[in-house]
């Protein structure tokens, strides 16, 4: 049967998050393969790069289905967005070998997390930024997060309710940036652990409120101890920006690992 890989878009604000629940509560899973079964005429179950949480949105979230069902490309595409609601859209599709898995053929998935730095609160995009009304460095936010750069066990920053089996993980670049009033930490790993993101960012805005020295956020990482790091910040901020795979698999270059 063939398979398809399909890239989509969403705002999470208003769902529970990616995972397919009980009935009655959305999910983005529920959602999408609703929509695909629709055009397909037949029941269609949905894997993905990564879920997200509650509140969690994605730039370019990736997932894989089979279907047998004569569709084109932009029929899969556009009329499976036809079908969606507003804060969801298939963005394109691709026709791949049986052997792509949108989980396990990722190399690399990238997340960004904005803060909105002023002491007057978001009226503007509000649902896609975190407030923080204190002044931020983010010259010692960026050297803080070094540390974590490599294979390390992220213990201290994953949730009591994550259910990988290790905390082992690489991490492959992060930086912390600003503009005007915007503080943004983009993020890449090989995978995260659940709530990994929000947890880095909640330890290291005490370091850019001064808080906490830059050196705070390696000896976390050393402690391996969860309630010794800082709080886990709010999702509004959290963007999925994309999983990145290996050229041979021939997806949007925008989703293809270049080193």
């Amino acid at each position: 049967m063939p398979r398809y890989a399909l890239g989509v878009e969403y705002d999470g604000g208003a769902f529970h998050g990616w995972q397919r629940v009980e009935a009655g509560v959305r999910s983005v899973q529920e959602t999408l393969e609703t929509a695909l079964s629709s055009v397909a005429d037949h029941d269609i179950r949905v894997v993905c790069a990564g879920r997200t949480d509650a509140g969690v949105h994605a730039r370019c979230q990736v997932v894989h289905f089979d279907s047998d069902a004569p569709r084109s490309m932009r029929a899969w595409a556009l009329g499976t967005t036809s079908r969606l609601p507003p804060d969801v859209s298939a963005l394109w599709c691709r026709e791949v070998p049986e052997t792509f898995s949108a989980r396990f053929s990722a190399v690399a998935r990238r997340y960004r997390y904005r803060i909105l730095n002023r002491q007057i609160r978001p009226a503007f995009e509000h649902q896609y930024l975190t407030w923080e009304l204190r002044p931020l460095d983010h010259l010692r936010m960026h050297a803080a997060a070094q540390a974590l750069l490599g294979e390390h066990d992220f213990e201290s920053f994953r949730s009591a309710q994550c259910q990988a089996s290790h905390a082992r993980r690489e991490l492959q670049s992060i930086s912390v940036t600003r503009s005007g009033d915007e503080v943004v930490m983009e993020v890449q790993a090989n995978a995260f652990l659940h709530h990994m993101v929000r947890n880095i960012v909640g330890s290291l805005l005490p370091v850019g409120r001064g808080e906490r020295p830059v050196e705070w956020i390696a000896e976390l990482l050393a402690g391996r101890d969860r309630t010794q790091a800082g709080p886990t910040a709010p999702a509004d901020g959290l963007v999925f920006v994309s999983p990145l795979y290996p050229p041979i698999w021939n997806l949007p270059a925008e989703i293809t690992f270049s080193q």
